[in-house]
């Protein structure tokens, strides 16, 4: 059975601008429960940001987070989407050939509507796997 990206994404996905501060960034992050969010002004796709973004690119160069901006950590154009019509065969293929377990979704102009993740993926395509229950289970705050 085909399933398509709007039956699995998650459309309450976090936007900031690329000026924003990382620590922002973070607490935005802590305070939605999401580990990535969209860098965007208004439709325009700037890059996408990440739990790890923050981790490797700031805090292990030990760069200021009360100061630096996520436009700066972020990851860039072009960044790798999907659209709401798309398959979810589409989608994983798309994170296997670049690699990335997170897909932004935009619609037919280029606004960001959502994401989808790994996790999404495995709880709809392959729920008895390892990754689909750890996917479904709560957090561990």
């Amino acid at each position: 059975m085909t399933r398509y990206i709007r039956d699995v994404m998650s459309s309450s996905t976090a936007s900031i601008e690329p000026m924003t501060t990382v620590a922002r960034a973070a607490q935005v992050m802590r305070d939605r429960d999401i580990g990535d969010v969209l860098v965007a002004y208004d439709c325009d796709l700037f890059g996408v940001l990440t739990d790890r973004d923050i981790t490797v690119r700031a805090v292990a160069e030990a760069r200021d987070p009360l100061v630096t901006p996520v436009g700066s950590l972020c990851t860039r154009p072009p960044v790798v989407t999907v659209a709401p019509d798309d398959t979810t065969d589409h989608a994983v293929e798309l994170m296997r050939q670049h690699a990335v377990r997170r897909l932004p979704v935009v619609d037919r102009g280029g606004c960001p509507v959502g994401m989808v993740s790994l996790g999404d993926l495995a709880t709809t395509e392959d729920p008895h796997s390892a990754l689909a229950d750890i996917s479904r289970a709560a957090p561990n705050h």
